[in-house]
């Protein structure tokens, strides 16, 4: 390939500076108003670019309050669990869908394509979840989302590729199947899992709708408590006195905001090759 006319280098330069400018700057402004102070966040009309005085005043009475607190464990509880556990079902079923010849495969697969086509709606699903008594229960976050079709399918592709010849190979040296999946299947699937995993983790940290479903208010995890703040602009209230706090409920809520977005941020770096690498590994297959 020849190489590039500056012009043309300076069109794609502009044109990345423009999609990082419309990234950071929207969250610039949330952090900065998050450490403004009161009155300045009211002189500037609620939004503040850069604080003159930066102060933690919304983070000290968010967590002085002790909700978000409660809600943030919720939150990192529901989070690593339910990811754990729908990686586990999701890895095993997509290994066994993706294996010739099991009985009732073919028709599981069908079934499970199915949910896919034709999602149950919110008041079967509710009363489904009513009838097994998980209502106002942690386990109501998890069980109804265990395994996402989509994932399943991109597991099941990913095991279908790998070579039959090393199938074969630990069949001939006595493997049985959970010792194929674990030493042989697993290892070769790592940048998959981490895609997947990082879908599952990310889908359950968002999730708010299925707590206002079935939770009440004091066991609602972080997502649901911001939609509260940010749609509502409710304030908050010190959980021993019952007061309302004094600061601003605009920085309340855009330090609820950094609150729930900074993990994943975090988490993100450290899944970043094993992500890139699996989408160019479906990209390639597919």
């Amino acid at each position: 390939m020849e190489k590039p006319r500056p012009l043309t280098q300076a069109a794609k330069a502009l044109a990345l500076a423009a999609v990082v400018l419309l990234v950071c700057v929207p969250f610039l402004v949330i952090v900065s108003t998050s450490l403004a102070s009161t009155q300045e966040v009211v002189d500037n009309g609620g939004w503040v670019l850069w604080p003159s005085e930066p102060t933690l005043d919304a983070y000290r009475d968010i967590f002085d309050g002790g909700i978000v607190t409660h809600a943030l464990g919720v939150s990192a509880g529901v989070t690593i669990v339910g990811t754990l556990l729908s990686l586990a079902c999701t890895v095993t079923l997509a290994y066994a869908l993706s294996r010739p010849g099991v009985f009732g495969g073919k028709p599981v697969l069908l079934l499970v394509l199915f949910t896919f086509l034709f999602p149950p709606g919110m008041i079967p699903s509710f009363l489904l979840v009513k009838e097994l008594g998980l209502l106002d229960s942690y386990a109501s976050l998890v069980l109804p989302v265990l395994v996402n079709v989509f994932n399943l399918v991109v597991l099941r592709g990913f095991f279908q590729s790998v070579p039959e010849e090393l199938y074969e190979a630990a069949r001939l040296d006595g493997a049985g199947d959970w010792r194929v999946l674990v030493s042989v299947v697993l290892p070769l699937s790592k940048a998959a899992l981490a895609v997947v995993g990082l879908f599952y983790a990310v889908a359950y940290w968002n999730s708010w709708f299925y707590a206002s479903l079935y939770l009440e208010s004091d066991h609602w995890p972080l997502q649901q408590v911001l939609r509260t703040y940010v749609v509502s602009g409710a304030g908050l209230t010190d959980a021993t006195t019952g007061e309302a706090t004094v600061t601003a409920p605009q920085t309340v809520q855009m330090a609820v905001l950094v609150i729930a977005t900074v993990p994943i941020l975090l988490v993100y770096p450290f899944l970043q090759k094993y992500f890139t690498k699996g989408v160019l590994t479906g990209a390639i297959k597919s």
